[in-house]
């Protein structure tokens, strides 16, 4: 989706915006950023406001948001991106409600290093300096559909038993899927294809790529309306990797590819599977620090229920351009297509942050002339743990802590977070597994209480 094209301008003015809030009988617009935690938060403003907010003079206190600073240095201000604006289509007739996507600024106007968009534009001048243009993002955000109690509370209810690609009546999330898809037409997004996912009540909506800012954008706002229409359904929408024992987790995937203008930097008509030097010191740096970034790219302890063996999730660190069980896949499209697939990626990350450290490590592959190893070409999965030490494939940390351990070892993805977001996000995540270290569950009790 481009954001441009929904408003049918390019580079979207004050005045365009203006127009649009009277004609389509604007009533509030929500002026929304993403914390550090990849969760979207939102002032909202009515009308009358508009002129304030477009002139950046909409200040908010960010001393209440986790993770972004102190009480003694609270004022922030939100500086919109016009480009963003969008009316909610679901909102009522006699008062619709819009949204523009803000950046954070400090009162002097620099941008708030705490501040995640901010901070991947922040890497994307790095890449610009090294001769690229875009950074350029394809994702496929997989989610669970799961029944509403009478209260309006989630439950783990599934409804439907479907499984890959079925077609009604055993999907019987397909109404819902179908609704959440045609509002997201008339958002402007461009849906590339929608299916039912291997695991029951699991769904999964691709849409088209676009650079790496508002492929980022288009996630958020692709969140919030799966979890909207779902409700609307008597369902409820969870981006959690992995709600149920014993099936599929939901994944991510990115798919990533460099940009000079309009010539893809990965692509070589005359390389081996036509990858250019490029793609593969790209793809080198990945494989290099992808342990390091993985606390970011899987930031939660149920991310790591989901990366285990046998349920299609990556878990050890190889690439091939045959098969479905490396971290790394090579889709088969070549020429401006030509791209890298990055299957460890779930959905409960910050994109921006994941972008921001995945373009990191890409960009010391390249600055540094990093090679690849040898491609496997083989199911990892049916390999023992000899075969995958002889052929050099490490695994992906296990937990949270094992994956903020080798965050902390890696310089170049701490830098890529900068030492704000990399220090608050260290400290949220340390609490987080505590809490989940020290929490006594139902299978423990089950386990022991009668044996011990």
């Amino acid at each position: 989706m481009t954001n441009k094209a929904v408003n049918g301008v390019s580079n979207t003015t004050k005045g365009e915006i203006k127009k649009m809030v009277a004609e389509k009988n604007v009533k509030f617009i929500r002026l929304q950023f993403t914390d550090i935690l990849g969760t979207v938060k939102n002032v909202e403003i009515p009308a009358s406001q508009l002129d304030k907010a477009l002139d950046n003079k909409m200040m908010f206190d960010g001393s209440s948001i986790e993770g972004f600073v102190r009480i003694e240095e609270s004022d922030m201000y939100l500086c919109p991106d016009l480009n963003t604006f969008m009316i909610f289509p679901w909102t009522a007739e006699k008062g619709k409600v819009a949204r523009l996507i803000c950046d954070i600024n400090r009162p002097d106007g620099a941008p708030f290093e705490g501040d995640p968009r901010s901070n991947l534009k922040r890497l994307l001048k790095e890449m610009e300096e090294l001769g690229f243009t875009d950074f350029n993002l394809g994702p496929e955000p997989e989610f669970f559909l799961f029944k509403l109690d009478e209260e309006g509370a989630p439950t783990l209810d599934l409804n439907d038993d479907g499984g890959y690609f079925d077609l009604a009546p055993t999907d019987l999330g397909e109404n819902c899927r179908r609704d959440i898809v045609l509002e997201l037409e008339e958002m402007g997004f461009e849906i590339e294809a929608s299916h039912h996912e291997v695991a029951p009540g699991q769904h999964e909506i691709d849409f088209k790529y676009a650079n790496a800012v508002e492929a980022c954008d288009n996630i958020q706002t692709f969140k919030l309306v799966v979890k909207t229409i779902a409700r609307k359904h008597g369902l409820h929408a969870t981006f959690m990797p992995k709600p149920l024992f014993g099936v599929n987790g939901s994944g991510m995937h990115f798919n990533l590819s460099l940009f000079k203008g309009r010539i893809n930097a990965f692509w070589d008509e005359g390389a081996d599977l036509q990858l250019s030097k490029t793609a593969k010191n790209f793809m080198a740096g990945v494989l290099k620090h992808v342990q390091g970034f993985t606390a970011v790219t899987n930031p939660i302890v149920n991310s790591y229920k989901r990366l285990v063996p046998g349920y299609e999730a990556p878990c050890y660190v190889a690439w091939s351009a045959q098969n479905r069980s490396p971290l790394i896949r090579i889709p088969a499209s070549r020429g401006l297509s030509t791209r890298i697939e990055l299957r460890s990626v779930d959905p409960s990350a910050n994109p921006y942050l994941a972008m921001a450290v995945i373009l990191a490590a890409g960009l010391d592959g390249i600055k540094t002339d990093l090679e690849p190893p040898a491609p496997v070409d083989r199911n990892i999965y049916t390999m023992n743990a000899e075969e995958r030490e002889a052929n050099g494939i490490a695994s992906l940390p296990g937990t949270l802590v094992d994956a903020l351990s080798l965050l902390a070892k890696d310089k170049v993805i701490i830098d890529a977070l900068g030492k704000h977001i990399y220090a608050n996000f260290k400290e949220a995540k340390e609490v987080e597994f505590n809490k989940f270290r020290t929490t006594v569950t139902q299978w423990e009790r089950d386990q022991y209480m009668r044996m011990y």
